[in-house]
């Protein structure tokens, strides 16, 4: 492959030119990552303490080091099923990640069955159940045989408070649901997160019966209350190794890297920069070894490579 196959920048049209082959983590759907990650040393031991003890497991370290990829090894390990996933903003709320009630949804359909009668038709009972979405939270504590997986991605990123306001759900495993205790509704089939699955709420309780496994990471840009660390397993990403780079590489790229050449070259001195303190992710690496095992380039095409995709993420 020479650097020109594609786009040339010429204007001219070349309908017949064949895209390459995207990495094995850029196809769609995206497969799992469960059998290519490698966790660093001291990660199973976090994740086996958090399991025994049913506390989440919060992991610390920056971007692209393999925080989130955890939780899908160990849900396709112990059979979890689906990895639930609640990204983090600095507007999200504990209601929020529970359930959501759409009132103007409800509305508008008390309307549109109003309609209805006054045309003569039959209206639909009114079921509150029909405008209750269970969050992810509140899907992760549902009651069931096996422990759900719950990713709950840069908790630094949050309000201040949302920590605090996580503290007793967690401990407790369990929340109610405000409006079918408001209208004393003894049973309600409740739709689940991301599915169009149901999920019988009695009295408007939700208690898990398995503490669902938890990972909780972080970017460490915000100082975490002592009392929310407490309660969970903690666990800082080491500094990447090369001999760990070199078993990354070989799993996502099926790519054995010796002790000397241009790939080793560009692994070493990925460990050296991030060591040194620079912020520069395992997937900014992999895409490069990715593109250079294919190109036929000349050194100093390849050289232009590595620099254009291996910057500083802490830089413009």
């Amino acid at each position: 492959m020479m650097w020109d196959d594609y786009y040339r920048g010429d204007g001219i049209t070349r309908a017949d030119a064949a895209l390459p082959t995207p990495p094995p983590w850029r196809t769609f759907p995206t497969p799992s990552p469960a059998e290519v990650f490698r966790p660093p040393q001291g990660l199973t031991d976090a994740v086996n303490a958090a399991l025994a003890l049913r506390r989440p497991l919060l992991i610390t370290g920056g971007p692209g080091t393999g925080k989130s990829t955890v939780i899908e090894q160990v849900a396709a390990e112990l059979a979890l099923g689906p990895v639930l996933r609640w990204h983090i903003t600095s507007r999200s709320t504990l209601a929020d990640a529970l359930y959501r009630y759409d009132a103007l949804g409800r509305i508008h359909a008390h309307r549109l069955e109003q309609e209805k009668a006054r045309a003569g038709q039959v209206a639909a009972a009114d079921d509150v159940a029909d405008f209750l979405t269970l969050g992810q939270l509140g899907t992760a504590l549902l009651p069931s045989p096996r422990p759900r997986a719950l990713l709950i991605d840069e908790i630094d990123k949050a309000d201040l408070d949302l920590p605090g306001d996580l503290l007793d759900v967690l401990e407790r495993g369990e929340f109610h649901i405000t409006e079918l205790l408001r209208e004393a509704q003894e049973e309600a089939q409740v739709r689940m997160w991301n599915t169009d699955a149901r999920h019988l709420v009695r009295r408007g309780h939700v208690q898990c019966t398995e503490f669902p496994f938890i990972v909780m990471t972080s970017n460490g840009e915000q100082d975490l209350p002592a009392a929310f660390l407490r309660r969970c397993v903690r666990f800082t990403m080491p500094k990447p190794t090369a001999a760990l780079m070199r078993a990354v590489v070989r799993g996502h790229l099926q790519l054995d890297v010796g002790d000397s050449g241009p790939e080793a070259e560009l692994i070493d001195d990925f460990v050296r920069r991030v060591a040194s303190g620079e912020n520069v992710a395992v997937d900014q690496l992999l895409g490069t070894l990715h593109l250079l095992k294919g190109t036929t380039g000349s050194p100093q095409e390849n050289s232009r490579l590595i620099d254009l995709l291996m910057k500083d993420l802490a830089s413009a």
